[in-house]
């Protein structure tokens, strides 16, 4: 069973939000019902302790609800009912607009010659990646892993078996830190998993904090509970992170620059939306797909997977698939393997939503279909695309007409 973490905090922190409007600094009339809804946070807090006892942001949460509570004179007893304050008027730090223009990468390019270039990352499914060089893999990668590490965020994705048994994995949680940037933005750690996608950073907040260019880091609840985006004017960025069944998708529009930007690429760590995942965990995609075809259900490497909850076969999935992809791209071909491997239909709607955020996000209209895996021939972790194979006819043909 898919590990699902106990812990509720972004929960308590969600629900502190929703009762102060997020009001930092409330008003004399207004105090009484803030320190009620810190109590009730405070509240919240103590039901989840056990569980949340290694968990950063539930530290985090605590230590702010004492400093609250001693900056506003709140008695810890009291009424613990959740009263919802007045929205902020226009000019405080949660709504200004007049970021500075180093708060707004785009503006900053206005004296140079050339506008600059975007790149994509997603990673959705069973799961699948697709890197920022475009290079399309089906991955392992059980447990924690860095999909982006540069200079400006970390994004870490933590992947969970689907069923018992086998290595079929999908996202079940997601942690961005956006990493204090000059007069712009604050550090803020964005944190969401399995029933719980917040539309607030772990502190609260929606934007950059109480800097001059904070609203150049902001959040945005597109649906409740199933979609929300981030952006992140200061480095051009934008993050699409969804829920679709029980498990995360991630898309990412970043500049090249952004993307680029370590401090030593050639010594930095494992980097998934840069380098790929690791030979060992890649899956081969095309012989399981020969292999869908053929016997009518998955097979990994390794021993069979268990029979799915929903068995489908190679037919009903390919159909069911055509639904909502009806181009037999890679992202069609993800779709019939993760019905096949796990047997949920909301894999189907992950495939199709992951695809709409490439049509939003990515910038060259003509690379937005995939339809040829690239394989990795090169060490380092890099995926160059694979060898045509009629440049492997002509070499042979030189051979032979050296031998001759």
């Amino acid at each position: 069973p898919a590990v699902i973490s106990p812990c509720k905090i972004l929960k308590c922190n969600s629900e502190f939000w929703a009762a102060t409007s997020g009001s930092h600094h409330p008003g004399a009339e207004e105090a009484p019902e803030f320190c009620t809804a810190l109590r009730a946070y405070a509240h919240c807090t103590r039901r989840t302790a056990r569980t949340c006892r290694g968990d950063l942001a539930y530290h985090s949460a605590v230590h702010g609800i004492d400093d609250l509570m001693v900056q506003h004179n709140c008695s810890k007893d009291g009424p613990t009912s959740q009263p919802r304050l007045r929205t902020l008027p226009p000019g405080d730090s949660q709504e200004r607009s007049d970021s500075p223009e180093i708060c707004h990468y785009e503006k900053s390019f206005h004296k140079h010659s050339a506008a600059p270039n975007y790149t994509h990352c997603g990673l959705f499914g069973d799961p699948h990646l697709r890197t920022f060089t475009d290079t399309f893999q089906t991955c392992k990668v059980q447990g924690a892993w860095p999909l982006i590490d540069n200079n400006y965020l970390n994004v870490q994705v933590t992947n969970t078996p689907v069923l018992p048994g086998s290595s079929a994995t999908a996202t079940s949680k997601l942690t961005i830190i956006f990493k204090s940037f000059q007069e712009c933005v604050d550090q803020k750690v964005y944190q969401a998993e399995m029933d719980e996608l917040p539309a607030a950073f772990v502190d609260g907040s929606k934007n950059g904090g109480d800097k001059h260019g904070a609203n150049s880091l902001k959040i945005t609840e597109k649906v409740s509970g199933q979609h929300i985006e981030i952006q992140a004017k200061y480095i051009g960025t934008t993050i699409v992170v969804r829920q679709v069944g029980r498990y995360l998708t991630f898309a990412v529009r970043m500049p090249e620059e952004v993307v680029n930007a370590v401090e030593d690429r050639d010594s930095q760590g494992l980097y998934l939306c840069l380098r790929g995942c690791p030979v060992n965990q890649q899956i081969d995609f095309q012989s399981v797909r020969s292999a869908q075809a053929t016997e009518g259900r998955a097979r990994r490497k390794g021993p069979s997977l268990p029979v799915p909850p929903e068995a489908f076969t190679y037919e009903t999935a390919t159909a069911k698939c055509r639904e909502k992809l009806p181009v037999e791209d890679l992202y069609f071909q993800s779709c019939v393997f993760d019905l096949l491997t796990t047997g949920d239909v909301n894999f189907m709607l992950a495939a199709y939503y992951a695809f709409e955020d490439v049509k939003m996000l990515h910038s060259n209209k003509d690379k937005l279909h995939l339809y040829e895996r690239t394989r990795v021939l090169t060490p380092g972790n890099t995926a160059p695309t694979g060898t045509h194979p009629t440049l492997w006819v002509a070499l042979l043909c030189l051979c032979w007409l050296c031998l001759l």
